[in-house]
């Protein structure tokens, strides 16, 4: 059963406000972090059964807004829960659903990523949508999984203008193939290192020899630091980055969700390790994880073989996973699709205004230029 959908028209979804620019992913201008082959669409859904929806509000002058849903498979996800794990690099986040990743290690509901005030209506979506799943006609308690960066710099956020009959779009809609990324979904109204941030991703694939997996990953950006891409100095190169001359600015606080997705068979304790290497990545494009800012991992297996139906559940069922010795190439996949679907985050993010509605002031949130990050990249032998 499917609960009544609001239309679309009130949505208020417009066209960017400079549709000219360029949108560009980071190895369409050469950009790329790592020795490992990517998926074959270079995102999260390369591993098989990923889905991602966005869900996106631009209406009138200040709402930049929306919510953007993983869902580790197109089947009942709470009756065949995958293992799971949550690593928090700096801890200023409201995350929801934590504590019983940690406990059990196990994920039975989508993930949805939305902003700081509207957690609440993303878990009531989450809810909605799993207690009318067919099979779930028993089920008495549901963790919901909701990750958040805060938008209020370019979006009326205390008007919590999402709602839960809007979120439960994203998690309907959510497929495979390509994700849209940029200012779409939750990363519509998020800012990076000064620049448009938003929802970027990127995977890597594994030589047959060391076991063909993929590693997939997707990331709300929304943080700071010293902008650097595959090792060039961008930041530092454009003149704005954090402690610049020396005083604290806008260009450091802030979080990130990364959403880490692998076919590999991992239990909850290795897919921790892979969760805490996706912080390398993190690491490598000038983060310093500030006092302000919320640095959170989600990882997950989608493996049959690893999978918590209810008759492993029940039973002392023999798991088959990877062995601690075979993990050190899945480490590095995750560190290096980490790094590149940042990039793609902001590569592929436009320029965003809108007005402060206590102020009446306008601000305006300029898209990372392209052009002068291919200057860069040139000057340095990229």
């Amino acid at each position: 059963m499917k609960l009544k959908i609001i239309p679309l028209l009130i949505l208020g979804l417009t066209l960017p406000l400079n549709a000219n620019a360029e949108q560009v992913r980071a190895r369409d201008i050469g950009i790329k972090p790592g020795i490992l082959a990517t998926g074959k669409n270079n995102a999260i859904t390369d591993v098989d059964g990923v889905l991602v929806g966005h869900v996106t509000l631009n209406k009138g002058d200040s709402i930049r807004t929306g919510a953007t849903a993983i869902l580790p498979h197109g089947g009942n996800i709470y009756q065949k829960k995958v293992p799971a794990a949550a690593v928090i690099g700096n801890g200023f986040g409201k995350m929801m659903g934590y504590t019983q990743i940690h406990e059990l290690g196990e994920i039975e509901t989508p993930i949805v990523l939305t902003n700081t005030l509207n957690v609440p209506r993303a878990a009531d979506a989450i809810l909605d949508w799993t207690l009318n799943q067919d099979g779930n006609e028993r089920v008495r308690s549901v963790n919901t999984i909701v990750g958040e960066t805060n938008d209020a710099g370019l979006n009326d956020i205390r008007g919590r203008h999402l709602t839960p009959e809007i979120i439960i779009k994203a998690i309907e809609d959510a497929k495979s193939g390509p994700v849209e990324e940029g200012d779409v979904g939750a990363g519509k109204g998020t800012v990076a290192f000064g620049w448009k941030g938003g929802i970027g991703t990127s995977s890597r694939k594994l030589p047959e020899a060391l076991g063909g997996y993929t590693v997939g990953v997707l990331v709300q950006s929304n943080y700071g630091g010293v902008l650097t891409m595959d090792g060039v100095p961008v930041g530092e190169e454009l003149n704005q980055y954090y402690l610049q001359d020396y005083v604290d600015s806008d260009t450091a606080d802030g979080s990130i969700m990364m959403i880490v997705a692998t076919d590999a068979p991992l239990g909850d304790r290795n897919l921790e390790r892979l969760g805490d290497r996706a912080m390398t990545g993190l690491a490598r494009t000038g983060s310093a994880m500030t006092n302000g800012s919320g640095d959170y991992v989600i990882a997950f297996s989608t493996a049959e073989s690893v999978r918590r139906t209810p008759e492993r559940r029940n039973e002392n069922a023999e798991l088959v996973e990877i062995p601690n010795n075979n993990m050190s190439p899945l480490f590095q996949a995750v560190a290096e699709a980490t790094e590149e679907a940042i990039y793609n985050s902001m590569l592929m993010a436009r320029t965003v205004t809108t007005k402060d509605v206590r102020t009446g002031n306008t601000r305006t949130i300029h898209e990372l230029p392209v052009d002068k990050v291919r200057e860069i990249l040139k000057k340095y032998g990229r």
